[in-house]
């Protein structure tokens, strides 16, 4: 049985991962704080300690070898190397989580396939994904150090709005009040349901073909922005009335919003599957967003608690709107 070790495996993206891999038979250890509002499955191990200390995640793994570690949650290459120097000769095959931003900001051409240049001067978040790819590809140059690049674009799961604000929006949109939609709407966007990104996902871990490569897991499907916040607004049973406002504009006023716009939303992303398939043969994402949007809103609608509104963030939504509306006024 292949034993695998998950640091996170409760997040949007990991809960369905480790739910998958249960299914599908693995010998799953979760190594986390218990921090998340998505249950484990019963089936896993847990052990429960700050991974981010690494005499104590040492400690805690002493004496145990994985099949495959796979860490969801490292974003710096100071973390990363963390995880080298502790998984050294203890893994086959170490899966590391980047990010599909770190693609060419504005991309060059579409579709986007893994041979896309990385760069992305916009966002921080996304260079340091970057630095950790390169620190990964120096150690398997070197010494063959048995690494998986994974990169994941907008993937979601019922928790998890698209786009800055989650129910705040959906209040906003229920009052009648206006909606920013970044650019003119326009953009393509690709959004993939997390089980669907786990079935692609789980065909890599103790997958030989995967070692010293990197792929992307995204759905075929694009939409635009404005069908994406029509679909949220059809599932949430109102009307939204967009008004379009340029994500520089935006991002003067909320530069964390304005940089995950500019160095990701704002451009049109289409990508290119191929490889994934190849190499895990039958993936396919098979959950439209017309679905998955019901699914995020009736999972708040099924708890008012979690229908929160967040002021501070709609006192600079109204800033923005304003500033936008009397521009040379």
């Amino acid at each position: 049985m292949t034993k695998i070790l998950f640091i996170g495996g409760t997040g949007t993206i990991s809960s369905a991962c480790s739910q998958l891999a249960v299914d599908r038979g693995f010998d799953l250890t979760l190594l986390n704080r218990k921090t998340s509002v998505r249950q484990a499955p019963p089936e896993v191990r847990i052990i429960q300690g700050d991974f981010r200390d690494p005499s104590a995640v040492s400690s805690l793994l002493a004496g145990q070898k994985f099949d495959v570690v796979v860490d969801w949650i490292a974003y710096t290459p100071e973390q990363v190397q963390i995880d080298l120097d502790l998984f050294r000769d203890k893994t086959d095959q170490y899966v590391f989580i980047s990010s599909a931003s770190v693609y060419q900001k504005p991309p060059a051409s579409l579709p986007i396939s893994e041979s896309t240049i990385l760069d992305n001067p916009y966002w921080e978040y996304s260079r340091n994904k970057i630095a950790c790819e390169e620190l990964l590809i120096q150690a398997y140059k070197k010494e063959k150090y048995p690494i998986t690049i994974v990169r994941p674009s907008h993937t979601y799961d019922q928790t998890l709005f698209p786009f800055h604000g989650g129910w705040s929006i959906i209040d906003r949109m229920q009052k009648g009040l206006p909606v920013i939609i970044h650019g003119d709407g326009t953009s393509l966007w690709t959004l993939t349901h997390h089980r669907d990104f786990a079935k692609g996902f789980i065909g890599l871990l103790g997958n030989t073909q995967a070692i010293g490569d990197v792929f992307h897991i995204t759905s075929d499907e694009w939409l635009t922005w404005n069908q994406i916040y029509q679909w949220i607004a059809h599932a949430a049973g109102c009307v939204c009335n967009p008004i379009h406002i340029p994500s520089d504009f935006i991002n003067q006023f909320d530069p964390l919003w304005g940089s995950s716009l500019l160095g990701d939303k704002s451009h049109s992303v289409i990508f290119d599957n191929s490889k994934i398939k190849r190499i895990v043969p039958g993936y396919k994402a098979e959950i439209p967003f017309s679905r998955g949007a019901h699914e995020i809103v009736d999972w708040y609608l099924a708890d008012p608690g979690r229908q929160k509104i967040d002021q501070d963030f709609m006192n600079i939504y109204d800033r923005i709107i304003s500033a936008y509306l009397n521009q040379g006024v």
